[in-house]
């Protein structure tokens, strides 16, 4: 199975890829979102170690059952040959109506079919009130073009 855009990367491509991976994450359908890493694809998510599809469904549908209203915004960092690194903000509201913000930064590495094999991420949560959300859209579909980015949000 191949997943394009396939590496080595341009800019353009990382950007591209960045992108679909952002999408797919907003969808929060771990089986959709699965489908980009490796059948022993392996993972460091925090302090988590996870290898294969299957753990990856079952750590992502745990996330987001405990990480309501989640929206993520991903901009890509660099790029070289088949590794891309990311940074990250996503914003989530919990069960007793606490708003959080999550900052992180991943690197990936992906096979030649352009399914990931390795993703290590490194996560921090921050405490924030209704007032400073800044991710607003539906909850339906991708983040829409004309909403901004991290950079452009000053994040």
């Amino acid at each position: 199975m191949s997943r394009p855009p396939l590496p080595p990367f341009t800019h353009e491509t990382a950007v591209e890829k960045v992108r679909l991976a952002e999408d797919a994450w907003n969808s929060r359908d771990p089986e959709r979102v699965s489908l980009a890493y490796t059948p022993d694809s392996r993972w460091r998510n925090r302090s988590t170690f996870l290898t294969g599809r299957a753990s990856i469904v079952g750590f992502l549908t745990t996330k987001w059952a405990a990480e309501h209203e989640y929206r993520l915004i991903k901009e890509l960092w660099a790029h070289s040959g088949d590794r891309i690194a990311v940074r990250f903000a996503y914003e989530w509201r919990s069960e007793a109506g606490q708003w959080f913000r999550a900052y992180g930064n991943e690197n990936w590495q992906f096979d030649a079919e352009g399914l990931m094999a390795e993703r290590h991420a490194s996560i921090n949560d921050l405490e924030i009130t209704e007032a400073q959300r800044m991710f607003f859209w539906d909850l339906s579909g991708p983040r829409p073009a004309d909403h901004p980015g991290l950079s452009d949000l000053g994040l």
